[in-house]
């Protein structure tokens, strides 16, 4: 019987060990493509003086060690209206920062990167934002009639067009949601924009919002331009069932004059930008 036992309890051990084998999967590749995260915002009620532009090299998906900083570029940014440069010095690992970057209402800025013998530009108009005039709480506003939504109000500046960005992100949360639109329907009236954080059906965290939490808001106004790359970028981070959009390449508005096919990912964008918070009751 004890043979027996040990016969059988060793059929089992080599049995289970051999499910732990390695399998390789092979993934998609692509080129390495510079990485340009530049967002000048400038916040309403500050000077808007200092300003970061970040550089990087894609990287593959699962590559979690290779550095990607870009540390021997030129960067800087131009106002096209009056010439004025400002430059941006390399602070380490890829940052690249501005302590004299001078915001102005409607005029155009040109980005030009310098890379690996290459030059990248970029062109964005700066665009106000109107002021939130409140912000409150509510229930029925949004899908889930149970669940707390925050308010946004602000009014639409009349006899223009206006594309905006809002940024929700709840204290705790590692990533933010990003949502954008525009005043087609609604120029020139107040408008409501709720947010509402669903639960996650899949895990036991509490995703939706409860008294006492704090929600930090970030609302910009933007291009048209930046208004189409941020809205196709959304709907791919936040795919809507089987039917929604498949993830392609996004192109943004950093073009390589000297190789054009070497063209680089992210978007140069210049904002205002309203910063506030709410914390539910």
């Amino acid at each position: 019987m004890k043979t027996y036992f040990k016969l059988t309890l060793l059929f089992f051990i080599v049995a289970f060990t051999s499910c732990e084998d390695v399998i390789d999967v092979d993934v998609q590749t692509a080129p390495t493509r510079l990485v340009i995260e530049a967002s000048l915002d400038w916040e309403k009620g500050t000077i808007g003086n200092n300003q970061t532009i970040t550089l990087s090299k894609s990287a593959p998906y699962f590559d979690t060690t290779t550095i990607t900083g870009v540390t021997n570029a030129s960067v800087k940014v131009t106002n096209d209206n009056d010439n004025t440069e400002f430059i941006f010095a390399h602070q380490g690992n890829g940052v690249y920062t501005t302590t004299n970057f001078v915001p102005v209402i409607n005029d155009s800025y040109t980005l030009e990167v310098v890379y690996d013998g290459e030059t990248y530009m970029a062109s964005e108009t700066l665009n106000a934002v109107t002021d939130i005039t409140d912000l409150t709480q509510s229930v029925e506003d949004g899908f889930d009639d149970e669940e707390l939504e925050v308010n946004v109000i602000f009014t639409d500046p009349e006899d223009e067009e206006n594309y905006y960005l809002l940024k929700f992100e709840k204290e705790g949360d590692l990533f933010p949601a990003l949502e954008s639109g525009d005043d087609e329907f609604v120029n020139g009236n107040e408008i409501t924009w709720w947010f509402e954080k669903e639960e996650d059906e899949d895990t036991d965290k509490i995703e939706a919002f409860r008294p006492g939490d704090t929600v930090d808001i970030s609302f910009f106004g933007i291009s048209e331009a930046y208004s189409n790359y941020i809205g196709i970028l959304i709907e791919q981070l936040e795919p809507d069932g089987p039917f929604g959009t498949t993830p392609v390449p996004l192109k943004g508005n950093c073009v390589n004059t000297t190789s054009p096919d070497n063209y680089a990912f992210g978007y140069f964008r210049v904002t205002q930008v309203v910063k506030t918070s709410y914390t539910f009751e």
